[in-house]
């Protein structure tokens, strides 16, 4: 662990933000050109001691958990958030693997998405992060580990997966992740995460099999879903996705027709994920 080179690091990245840049108030009075450090910690869930330490080279090496949420919080590159790896005396995270990290340009769109659902996914299905809508909309996505990180694993293995779906579109939802597997297996080979997904929901999900056998290549994203939700019922919304410049990430929007149904139903849940939040908050 080089931690003069941590800090010095951590440093000019936290001056190179601003408030607006990861979607916090710019206030009045500001002392520093950048984010204060207290900001740095609360969007990492650490205390401000702690980035202290690490901003003044004498902390304790970071988990590669904590690595994950300054990398997000910083809005690095996946370059410069393997150089945090490595200065930290961690192995950087191995790309063709499951890769959890947010590139900035996405995130920078989802920070500035709050009145309608939006979530970012990577190639295999994983959800990286959602809004709290999302959230609200299909529950937490980002707490899943091993396999089960993949809705398109879960979606053949674990019948809660398609309870956001109505009956009539299993079929279509399940031909669509198929599909969108085997573009991912043919883009990381027979040695991917994607080729160990396949082995693994041949031998469980026979209706996996019998898709996974049609050959059907193609990365799609229905411009139109109806989702089914427990509070309001069925909600029909328009889906648009915004890939990554490398593809490896999708950022997905859902949106209603304005004065339709289907906004008054995400209106609600606006008011009921709210809700939520502040129960959860004054449980804390």
């Amino acid at each position: 662990m080089d931690r003069h080179q941590l800090a010095d690091f951590l440093r000019h990245r936290r001056a190179t933000l601003r408030p607006e840049d990861v979607s916090l108030p710019a206030g009045v009075r500001r002392r520093v050109e950048g984010l204060r450090r207290v900001e740095v910690a609360d969007l990492t869930g650490m205390s401000v001691d702690y980035y202290t330490r690490l901003e003044q080279a004498r902390g304790p090496q970071p988990s590669t958990q904590m690595l994950a949420a300054l990398a997000r919080a910083l809005r690095l590159t996946r370059d410069e958030r393997d150089h945090l790896y490595r200065l930290s005396g961690q192995a950087a995270p191995e790309r063709a693997g499951l890769d959890t990290h947010v590139l900035p340009a996405l995130q920078r769109v989802l920070d500035r998405l709050d009145d309608t659902p939006a979530l970012i996914l990577s190639t295999l299905a994983d959800t990286l992060v959602q809004n709290r809508l999302a959230t609200v909309l299909f529950g937490d996505q980002t707490a899943f580990s091993g396999m089960q990180r993949s809705g398109i694993y879960r979606w053949f293995t674990d019948p809660r997966e398609r309870q956001v779906y109505p009956a009539e579109d299993h079929a279509r939802q399940a031909r669509a992740n198929v599909a969108s597997l085997r573009v991912a297996y043919g883009i990381g080979g027979t040695n991917s995460r994607a080729a160990r997904l396949v082995h693994e929901l041949s031998k469980i999900s026979r209706e996996f099999t019998t898709l996974w056998a049609e050959h059907e290549v193609s990365s799609r994203f229905e411009d139109h879903k109806v989702l089914v939700h427990p509070e309001v019922g069925l909600i029909e919304l328009d889906c648009q996705a915004l890939l990554s410049e490398d593809q490896s990430q999708a950022l997905l929007v859902l949106t209603a027709a304005p004065r339709s149904e289907a906004a008054e139903k995400l209106a609600l849940l606006q008011v009921i994920g709210h809700q939520q939040f502040d129960t959860h908050t004054a449980n804390r």
